[in-house]
């Protein structure tokens, strides 16, 4: 499979549907895989059945999929949502998954989960940001491992990444060209490498159009072990615009404003990112940028895969790119009084 792929310029899981018969492959594409495989040398049985049954690809091994603690909550989260996409795609190629939560304590002490120590996996897929404690414990093992949704510049290890710098420059932007002047950034730096480098991107839309920076406008979200706080607290002297390091935590500034008489977007616009569920729940519906879930789930497929049957393979960072989408949670104040009142 991974040498079909690398000819033809293909994911693994590409390959493994054509040659399964699966959807998501065209028919064009389809056949050019299936005449490469037997230019290669591959040769399917006689028969209709053994054919089919031969050409699905038996990688046969399992993978651990890890998420830290508090990135699971009750009602589901976004890291739900791509760990079930990475789960059903990774079953097309007859790997098994095998989930487990990381408890905070075992996180902060660096103790890895059983699955590793007891060596029932052959790669391992982490979902969301660790800390660099358990990282350390986790690069020393000696099986695939990568990195989704995060990563760390002190360890070379592969990720799988949205486009958090470029997507928190965009929706910052999108503020600007709505009027906004006063804009400010709700998210507790160094929390999470994705909430870095959308602070950035946030920093980076302000600096270049000149517009005034204070630091009491940058608010954390969350506490030291990444929990969300309960209270929001609001500067005393307010921005016209907060952009947010994620849909939930824009949720909760929207509540929070409400609860003190102001209204959104009405008197302050907030955006926030990712597009999960609760963005479209929300009232007003929140303008965001949409994380191409699908995507990193194949990529982060493809990578294992590659992994798997090669151990020697390495990716590197592969960033994917997210896009503006445009609710109801951003007033147009370029043609009114707005930021004067």
């Amino acid at each position: 499979m991974l040498d079909i792929a690398n000819k033809l310029g293909v994911s693994v899981v590409t390959v493994s549907n054509a040659l399964a018969g699966r959807d998501g492959v065209s028919e064009q594409m389809r056949a050019k895989i299936c005449e490469t495989a037997e230019k290669m040398g591959y040769k399917p049985s006689n028969t209709k059945n053994e054919r089919k049954k031969a050409l699905i690809p038996k990688i046969g091994k399992n993978v651990g999929i890890l998420t830290a603690e508090r990135f699971v909550g009750a009602r589901g989260t976004f890291y739900w949502e791509l760990t079930a996409n990475i789960s059903n795609r990774l079953s097309q190629l007859n790997v098994c998954t095998i989930y487990e939560c990381v408890k905070s304590e075992n996180e902060k002490e660096g103790i890895l989960p059983n699955m590793v120590t007891d060596s029932k996996v052959d790669g391992i897929i982490v979902i969301g940001q660790v800390r660099r404690s358990f990282i350390d414990k986790l690069s020393k093992i000696q099986i695939p491992l990568i990195f989704v949704d995060f990563y760390d510049n002190r360890y070379n290890i592969d990720s799988i990444n949205s486009d958090s710098y470029n997507g928190g420059y965009i929706i910052t932007d999108y503020l600007v060209e709505m009027g906004h002047k006063k804009i400010g950034f709700f998210g507790t730096l160094n929390a999470t490498s994705s909430i870095n480098d959308r602070y950035l991107g946030y920093l980076k839309c302000i600096m270049e159009n000149q517009l005034e920076f204070r630091e009491e406008w940058v608010i954390g979200d969350r506490d030291d072990r990444g929990i969300l706080y309960s209270k929001i607290n609001f500067p005393d002297d307010m921005p016209t615009a907060f952009v947010c390091n994620c849909d939930e935590t824009a949720f909760r500034v929207i509540s929070a404003l409400k609860s003190k008489g102001i209204r959104v977007p009405e008197d302050i616009s907030v955006v926030g990112y990712d597009n999960y569920t609760v963005s479209s729940i929300c009232i007003p519906t929140i303008t965001t940028v949409e994380v191409d879930l699908d995507k990193m789930a194949e990529v982060s497929v493809d990578v294992m895969a590659k992994k798997l049957i090669d151990p020697t393979f390495t990716e590197g960072r592969r960033i994917i790119s997210g896009k503006l989408i445009v609710k109801n949670s951003v007033l147009d104040i370029r043609n009114d009084t707005h930021e004067a009142e």
